[in-house]
């Protein structure tokens, strides 16, 4: 994190001091000068897949907003705080209850956690309101494949905790 603080500050020097065009750390992030390794550990650190903060004000004023609370719960899932995950897309239920978009991203997660019979009622549940979607549909064979290879003692079929690609399914 310090890095990216002392990077933040950089600007170019001119004879008048500091450059009318600093570059920010995003702009870093993205720059070709900088060793890939580097630019991607920069925008890891900078939560370019998802300003939590700036994620949680969002839902904080519209707590119906799913745009917010997908990518939110992803960043904290990545992070290994699946129950976090599923308390933000509660919350956006509880604001619109039954948001086939929110109960897919809970059935993900839940998924994700190898808790395929409670994901399987929210994908039966919003394929009763959509029965032709699909992302549910896939979704809802997805949990039913992953819970049958579990219940054969395949532990390789579980996600992985931390997986970049987790709720990539609930777009």
């Amino acid at each position: 994190m310090l890095t990216v603080v002392l990077l933040a500050g950089c600007a170019t020097a001119d004879k008048h001091g500091l450059s009318p065009q600093q570059r920010s750390a995003s702009d870093l992030a993205d720059s070709e000068e900088i060793d890939p390794a580097a630019r991607e550990r920069i925008s890891h650190a900078l939560g370019r897949d998802a300003d939590e903060g700036a994620l949680r004000d969002a839902l904080k004023q519209q707590p119906n907003n799913i745009d917010a609370a997908i990518p939110l719960a992803r960043a904290l899932l990545a992070r290994n705080c699946p129950n976090d995950a599923l308390e933000v897309l509660d919350g956006v239920l509880l604001a619109t209850p039954g948001d086939l978009r929110a109960l897919n991203a809970k059935a993900v997660v839940l998924d994700h956690e190898g808790r395929h019979q409670e994901a399987q009622e929210l994908y039966r549940q919003a394929l009763a309101a959509e029965p032709a979607n699909p992302m549910l549909r896939n979704n809802f064979g997805l949990s039913l494949a992953l819970q049958g290879k579990m219940d054969a003692g395949d532990a390789s079929a579980a996600p992985q905790a931390g997986s970049r690609k987790a709720l990539a399914r609930s777009r």
